[in-house]
């Protein structure tokens, strides 16, 4: 009864227009009400709240925010576009390309999805359509490759796994995400190249070697932090959170002195900008942390699994029934709260069937990712459709493969271990 309780007054408050974070806090404290009176309920929820803030690794998160807003405005993700412009540009239809490329790497640098989608499709969106593209596809395909910077770090959604799971250091989630991202990213490129080869379009411009060489050299800055961050990390050199701080000052270096993008009068727009995201995911993980008590206090956690072992003794069987589970969710909640509330639920069940908490966090966190592109809810649909001057209905019918490729990408993950444990374990990561 409590779950049912839980659900529908979350429901109810979604459906008329209650901000997710209030929402799910709403929903938590009512529910706890029904078993305990108002004064402990109440001392209860607030002190869960505050808990599920008082971890060292969430400081992290403001500031890969920041350096992800610097990166943004800096002029990072033009010259990001001009790099793979040179690459790979002179295929036929080679924007598409150009496009994944652009999205996965500064997904990648920034950490944010929605900043790629905004960033890159601001610049290619336009210009895919000039070249003979379909604006539907081209959205759609914006929205899809943002994501790959959600697995491929610095990645704020790993952070939190991180946090909720317990037992996982984010150092190896965030090799063990480049995998299955670059995967995701190969995907989608194998997709477009069936799009261009169908439709027939015209190769691109050549760009002389010395456009290579120039564009290569002004790309090389921003693609170093990649290295930075990563090869400290790995390195032992210093903490996901020392890193944070070290892409703050990387990024303010290359927006402020060497691109000259953003000037000092601009900075404290972008530190409000910051604030403002930070309080947002810093209250949904708190609700969330709230909720997600709840579930525990009323052992739902072990009612799921005993529910879901008792379908089946299948792995392969289980392990879809969670995957399609995990998609619905995903179309639905936002990726911050889906990570803090059904890690402790999923995740006792998943390594009951041997499954590594390591493994399951990319699976967790691909799953969300393709619900960041799934409607009623999908974030990155409304920024892309916005940008490329459509509606998220039009863009629905280009999504459908890319759909297909992100679920057959997300399969393979799921049961091939390796793709997720192989580069920790090379970098003495995770395992024995």
């Amino acid at each position: 009864m409590s779950l049912v309780m839980l659900l529908v007054l979350l429901a109810i408050l979604l459906f008329v227009g209650i901000p997710i974070a209030f929402a799910i806090g709403l929903a938590t404290l009512a529910t706890l009400l029904l078993t305990i009176d108002p004064g402990p309920a109440l001392a209860t929820v607030a002190q869960r709240m505050a808990g599920g803030l008082n971890s060292f690794a969430l400081l992290a998160i403001p500031l890969f925010i920041l350096s992800g807003n610097l990166m943004a405005q800096g002029g990072i993700a033009s010259r990001l576009i001009e790099f793979a412009r040179a690459m790979l540009g002179r295929l036929p239809g080679g924007l598409a390309f150009v496009n994944v490329i652009a999205c996965t790497l500064f997904g990648a640098i920034s950490g944010s999805a929605v900043a790629a989608t905004s960033a890159v499709g601001g610049v290619m969106i336009p210009a895919m359509r000039e070249e003979g593209h379909d604006r539907d596809f081209s959205a759609a395909l914006t929205a899809t490759a943002s994501t790959t910077g959600l697995l491929i770090p610095p990645s704020n959604i790993l952070i939190v796994y991180a946090v909720a799971s317990g037992s996982v250091s984010i150092a190896a989630l965030f090799v063990a995400g480049y995998i299955p991202g670059i995967m995701v990213a190969l995907g989608l490129m194998a997709l477009c190249a069936v799009r261009v080869r169908r439709e027939g379009l015209p190769k691109g411009q050549p760009h002389s070697p010395m456009e290579v060489l120039r564009a290569c050299l002004d790309a090389l800055p921003s693609l170093l932090l990649i290295v930075l961050i990563i090869g400290g990390i790995v390195g032992g050199i210093f903490t996901a959170t020392e890193a944070g701080a070290i892409a703050v000052l990387y990024a303010f270096f290359l927006a402020v002195i060497v691109y000259r993008e953003v000037s000092i009068g601009d900075l404290p727009k972008l530190l409000l900008k910051s604030a403002e995201t930070t309080a947002i995911v810093m209250l949904l993980i708190a609700t969330s942390t709230a909720m997600s008590w709840l579930l525990a206090y009323e052992n739902i956690p072990q009612a799921v699994s005993e529910g879901l072992l008792s379908l089946s003794d299948n792995p392969i069987v289980i392990l879809l029934l969670i995957n399609l589970a995990l998609l619905l969710v995903g179309a639905f909640l936002d990726m911050t709260p889906a990570v803090l509330i059904f890690t402790p639920i999923f995740l006792p069940v998943v390594e009951q069937l041997g499954m590594s908490p390591l493994h399951f966090g990319i699976v967790l966190v691909l799953n969300l990712c393709i619900g960041l592109c799934s409607p009623p809810v999908g974030s990155l649909l409304f920024v892309s459709s916005a940008i490329g001057g459509t509606s998220v209905s039009r863009i629905v019918r280009p999504l459908l493969p890319m759909y297909m490729v992100m679920f057959l990408v997300l399969l393979v993950v799921t049961y091939v271990p390796a793709t997720a444990e192989w580069l920790p374990a090379l970098f003495g990561l995770y395992g024995d």
